[in-house]
């Protein structure tokens, strides 16, 4: 029964990783920022924020009980001051694997530093304003129903945004298939450089 589990648990996220293609590529923070930059109202959170974090790939999988990790980078006045990781782990109905990128933007210092205090949580009521492109893609922090899969990052439109305690969170589907009704908040740790 346990490695039954585990292969529903393990096989969906390494199905996610291999669509992330190689995530040590040096440009694929510039890539996601520009989408984030081309894709309507997020755009305009560049012009406004203090700082911004930014996470080129997110992979997420589950069965029951699911998991998502990626690593990113934190910008404070355009200039890269350190590195983050979010890890979120989620429980209820759930089956699939997806990988997203996600930005989180910061209205002004005292945001930021709430952020790189250390560890950072978004509780499960945070939501994610989820930019689609390509067939539909739905994604937030805190799961939710969602279901969907995304052509490509290059065309992708932003619905609606705004801060909320001083954050405004959007998320760009990169691919894979999610089902979910489940309950999940997102952690993140920080690391100056």
């Amino acid at each position: 029964m346990q490695r039954i589990f585990k292969s529903f648990i393990i096989l969906p996220l390494l199905s996610v990783l291999a669509l992330a293609g190689p995530a040590a590529q040096a440009d694929e923070y510039s890539d996601a920022v520009q989408s984030f930059r081309m894709a309507g109202e997020s755009g305009v959170f560049f012009n406004s924020a203090y700082g911004y974090a930014i996470f080129p790939t997110v992979g997420k999988a589950g069965f029951v009980v699911g998991g998502a990790y990626g690593k990113g980078r934190v910008y404070a006045a355009g200039k890269h001051v350190g590195n983050s990781t979010v890890a979120q782990l989620s429980v209820g109905f759930q089956a699939g694997g997806q990988a997203f990128s996600q930005i989180i933007f910061f209205e002004n210092e005292q945001a930021f530093r709430d952020f790189t205090s250390g560890n950072f949580e978004f509780s499960a009521q945070a939501t994610a304003v989820a930019i689609t492109a390509g067939v539909s893609a739905d994604a937030s922090t805190t799961g939710g129903l969602s279901a969907g899969a995304s052509g490509g990052r290059n065309d992708a439109v932003t619905a609606h945004g705004g801060y909320r305690k001083g954050m405004a969170v959007f998320v760009i589907a990169k691919g894979g298939l999610m089902v979910e009704a489940a309950l999940g908040g997102q952690k993140f740790t920080y690391t100056p450089l």
